[in-house]
């Protein structure tokens, strides 16, 4: 206890912090500082190119698109030049059916409008309607290709401020000038297309002026007219711009005072230009997340040093004499939870033990149950086949009493496959599948059903696909699966007057028998398809036939689903992968 004392009494006293420690924090904040600015450096050079290279493929591709229109419509003048119809009706002055030949041409290149000028310039023909017979004799582009032989193009701005891009050539016929053909290209749906980009694009002529652009306000100005701003007003506001800055590199230039990257690229058509301008937003904006990161880790680093020397206290001796005393209690702790453990892995046993055998007896039970619920169906079917056969032979009808005896013993062989294919459901394996034609199995289906299905006078709809549909399979567990829907829908519409069960079998993706009826619906979607789960009385049905159903599609790789119909009714779905390919049928078979 004296040492004890005498440790803590030593430790009281004031300790400074020594000089390589001392060194290591100022190391470890050059580090940091070193760090930052490195990180700075490289990365905004990264993003900036980055940026840059995909604004360079995004102005390849306006620009391609643009010179892709221009070049489409280009030949469109040349052509119409010598369209008999357009040409006939200039001559007879008989413009009744110029107008729709022009709307017929214009759904078919895709030009904004197309317009027949006669020789005095008038509009006798065009694509809308409200242009008709407005005069252009004293339009450039009219002017222009009267003179001329070839086809012209020309860029003439409107008082809306915008630009009309139009191809005009001169109408002859025997040497003789009968108007002028013109076809308005619709190059602003680019701007339009460009509008919903975070770039700002501008398309200049040869002379300079700005014919096309994101912001309006640019056209017909040239492009040191429209990027012109003014500089931030106080010192403070330019002091706050060039800190926010200080992550990127120089701007290619300012649009309304925010810096941008400025890309270039050339039209190959009459000395066009195209240049896009792309923020250093994103740039900023992903730099500064990482440097924060860093700093804030570099932070939490000197934090966790100054905290950890702040921790050099008087208690570091008396933490040391406790250590034994902790160790006893935490040994004593764990024998007790070894202990603990020992009886709980015992009591663990036990209950596994009881829960195995427990399902065993429930698997059993489930197996009787099962085997009882699918051969009430064939057992039904036997019954009446029985009675017919009666009937037949009291009647000297023997041929078709044997067919009846010929049924009835196609259905013990079922009843066998059945209990055979309830043994593999139980098993969960073991069973060899082979090509299975939907159609033929759902005609089957519906053969074992048609005792039942004529007693109640259901009506049945069928819609089966032109192609058969098939399947890799067991048939006779594909038939069980759709007898059973069968019988749920025919159970279903017990309380309706007028019954009725719709079967479509279709082939896609993957092969899907629907059975739709008119019943009540389905209350509870979730429960509906675990075992012993029914809405039926007693003695009417124990709730397997769903849960069995269910399990052959799920061994079939399939899904099986229900949902209730929008016009009231409940639908049921089997879905199995199909089986399509002579050579995919052939390597099955």
């Amino acid at each position: 206890m004296s040492r004890l004392r005498r440790s803590l009494l030593s430790m009281k006293g004031p300790r400074t912090i020594s000089w390589r420690v001392r060194l290591a924090l100022v190391g470890l904040m050059l580090l940091a500082v070193g760090t930052v600015v490195t990180t700075n450096a490289l990365l905004t050079d990264r993003f900036t190119e980055n940026t840059r290279n995909r604004a360079e493929l995004r102005l390849a591709l306006y620009s391609g698109n643009l010179l892709s229109e221009l070049r489409r419509n280009a030949i469109v003048p040349q052509l119409l030049s010598r369209d008999p119809t357009l040409i006939g009706a200039l001559n007879s002055s008989d413009y009744t059916n110029s107008t729709q030949r022009l709307i017929s041409f214009v759904e078919e290149i895709g030009a904004a409008s197309l317009m027949l000028l006669d020789s005095d310039g008038r509009a006798v023909a065009a694509t809308d309607r409200n242009r008709l017979g407005s005069q252009h004799r004293n339009e450039p582009y009219f002017i222009n290709a009267i003179r001329a032989s070839e086809t012209l193009f020309t860029v003439l701005r409107r008082e809306s401020g915008g630009y009309l891009f139009a191809y005009t050539r001169r109408i002859e016929d025997q040497g003789q000038t009968l108007g002028v053909i013109l076809v308005e290209v619709d190059l602003h749906k680019f701007e339009r297309a460009w509008a919903g980009i975070s770039d700002a694009v501008l398309v200049t002529d040869s002379e300079g002026t700005i014919i096309l652009a994101t912001e309006p306000r640019w056209r017909g100005q040239t492009e040191a007219e429209a990027l012109a701003v003014a500089p931030p007003d106080t010192a403070i506001e330019r002091a706050i711009k060039v800190t926010a800055d200080w992550t990127m590199d120089p701007a290619d230039a300012y649009v309304e005072g925010q810096p941008v990257i400025r890309m270039e690229s050339r039209i190959p058509f009459r000395g066009w230009r195209i240049a896009s301008f792309t923020t250093y937003e994103s740039v900023r904006e992903k730099v500064n997340g990482v440097l924060a990161l860093e700093i804030m880790g570099f932070a939490i680093f000197l934090a966790l040093a100054f905290y950890a020397l702040s921790r050099k206290t008087a208690l570091r001796m008396m933490l040391f004499q406790r250590e034994s005393a902790e160790l006893r209690e935490l040994n004593a702790r764990l024998q007790r939870e070894i202990a603990e453990r020992e009886r709980v892995q015992k009591s663990l046993d036990v209950a596994e033990q009881t829960l195995a055998q427990s399902s065993k007896l429930a698997a059993l039970g489930e197996m009787s149950a099962a085997v009882s619920h699918e051969l009430n169906q064939p057992l039904a079917a036997m019954k009446t086949y029985l009675a017919g056969a009666r009937l037949l032979l009291r009647r000297n009808r023997g041929e078709e009493a044997l067919s009846s005896f010929q049924r009835i013993d196609d259905l013990i062989e079922r009843m066998g496959a059945i209990t055979r294919q309830l043994k593999s459901y139980a098993r969960k394996g073991g069973d060899t599948f082979s090509p299975v034609d939907l159609g033929e199995a759902l005609a089957s289906a519906l053969s074992m059903m048609e005792p039942q299905l004529k007693s109640r006078q259901v009506r049945i709809t069928r819609a089966m696909p032109s192609d058969r549909v098939r399947v890799m399979g067991d048939r006779v567990r594909i038939e069980q699966v759709m007898v059973n829907l069968l019988r749920n829908a025919l159970d279903a519409t017990q309380s309706v007057e007028d019954p009725e069960i719709e079967i479509i079998l279709a082939g896609g993706e993957t092969a899907t028998l629907t059975v739709r009826d008119n019943g009540h619906g389905i209350e509870d979607l979730d429960e509906l398809f675990e075992p012993f789960y029914t809405t039926k009385k007693p003695g009417e049905g124990v709730g397997l036939g769903l849960a069995i159903s269910s399990g052959i599609v799920s061994d079939l790789g399939g899904r099986l689903l229900a949902r209730n119909a929008e016009g009231g009714g409940a639908v049921f779905e089997m879905q199995l992968p199909i089986l399509t390919g002579e050579s995919d049928i052939a390597a099955a078979e």
